[in-house]
């Protein structure tokens, strides 16, 4: 018997304008080509675009090329060595792997009975177990954890969801320990920068990602959108995310979604 799934979206359509981080070029398309510019003799017209944007802009995955911490990447690499001539010679965003794993929805803003967490509140390693227990699930090896803020119901409000001033909520310095301990291979959130970012500080430390990244090669994936998958009741699910294989780059656009069995 054939097996009914259901496709839950886990991001945010790329479109000119919405939400950027200070520290990143912002997302551009427009059309440069329209139809009826050029008709063929058969009557044929065609349409293109140009795109600009950074790797980290819109939902997308974190290369572990992205941070280092005292001129070190992942593994003790050179970070100074490793950039040299304009891009990556390791750990660049095309050896960030395809993800075909178990998933889990750590949706902390459900278990305090709220649709979006305060500005600037840190989530703790309690919140997570919480949540997790909430849900009768918990991290192990291999695993994709998304944790839900509700902060992407700002999206539309890019000063509100920055938090330049205000601040946002994310993953404190414990919580990323206990994470990393599961031995997870990705962590995402409905954030601009996953972790705690506190009121009025902006993007000046970011101390979970020196842990995720550098020390501990677990890739972030940042700009979720889990408005649907906390509708859906989802907590465990099968997770798909594709990146693009930019040669050297920092990060990737991408496409991630949920795959629930019928």
């Amino acid at each position: 018997m054939d097996t009914e799934v259901d496709i839950v979206e886990l991001g945010h359509p790329h479109t000119t304008g919405m939400p950027c981080s200070p520290n990143h070029p912002g997302f551009r398309m427009t059309l440069i080509r329209r139809h009826g510019d050029m008709v063929r003799p058969d009557g044929g017209s065609a349409s293109n675009e140009i795109i600009v944007t950074g790797g980290h802009v819109g939902t997308h995955v974190d290369a572990l090329s992205h941070v280092s911490h005292e001129g070190k990447l992942h593994g003790g690499i050179d970070a100074e060595e490793a950039q040299r001539g304009g891009r990556f010679s390791e750990l660049g965003a095309e050896a960030i792997p395809f993800l075909l794993r178990r998933g889990l929805l750590l949706d902390v803003a459900r278990v305090h009975g709220v649709e979006a967490l305060d500005a600037g509140r840190a989530v703790t390693e309690r919140d997570l177990r919480d949540a997790a227990d909430a849900a009768g699930i918990a991290p192990r090896r291999g695993d994709v954890v998304l944790i839900r803020t509700g902060w992407a119901r700002h999206f539309d409000d890019p000063e509100r969801y920055l938090g330049q001033q205000d601040g946002v909520p994310g993953a404190d310095v414990g919580a990323a320990r206990w994470l990393a301990e599961a031995g997870i291979v990705a962590a995402g959130a409905d954030t601009t920068a996953f972790e705690h970012v506190p009121a009025g500080k902006g993007h000046s430390v970011l101390p979970v990602h020196r842990i995720l990244l550098v020390e501990n090669g677990i890739h972030i994936i940042e700009h979720l959108n889990l408005e649907a998958a906390s509708e859906h009741g989802l907590t465990e699910f099968t997770f798909v995310m594709a990146p693009l294989r930019i040669t050297g780059g920092t990060g990737s656009p991408v496409r991630p979604v949920a795959v629930v069995a019928e």
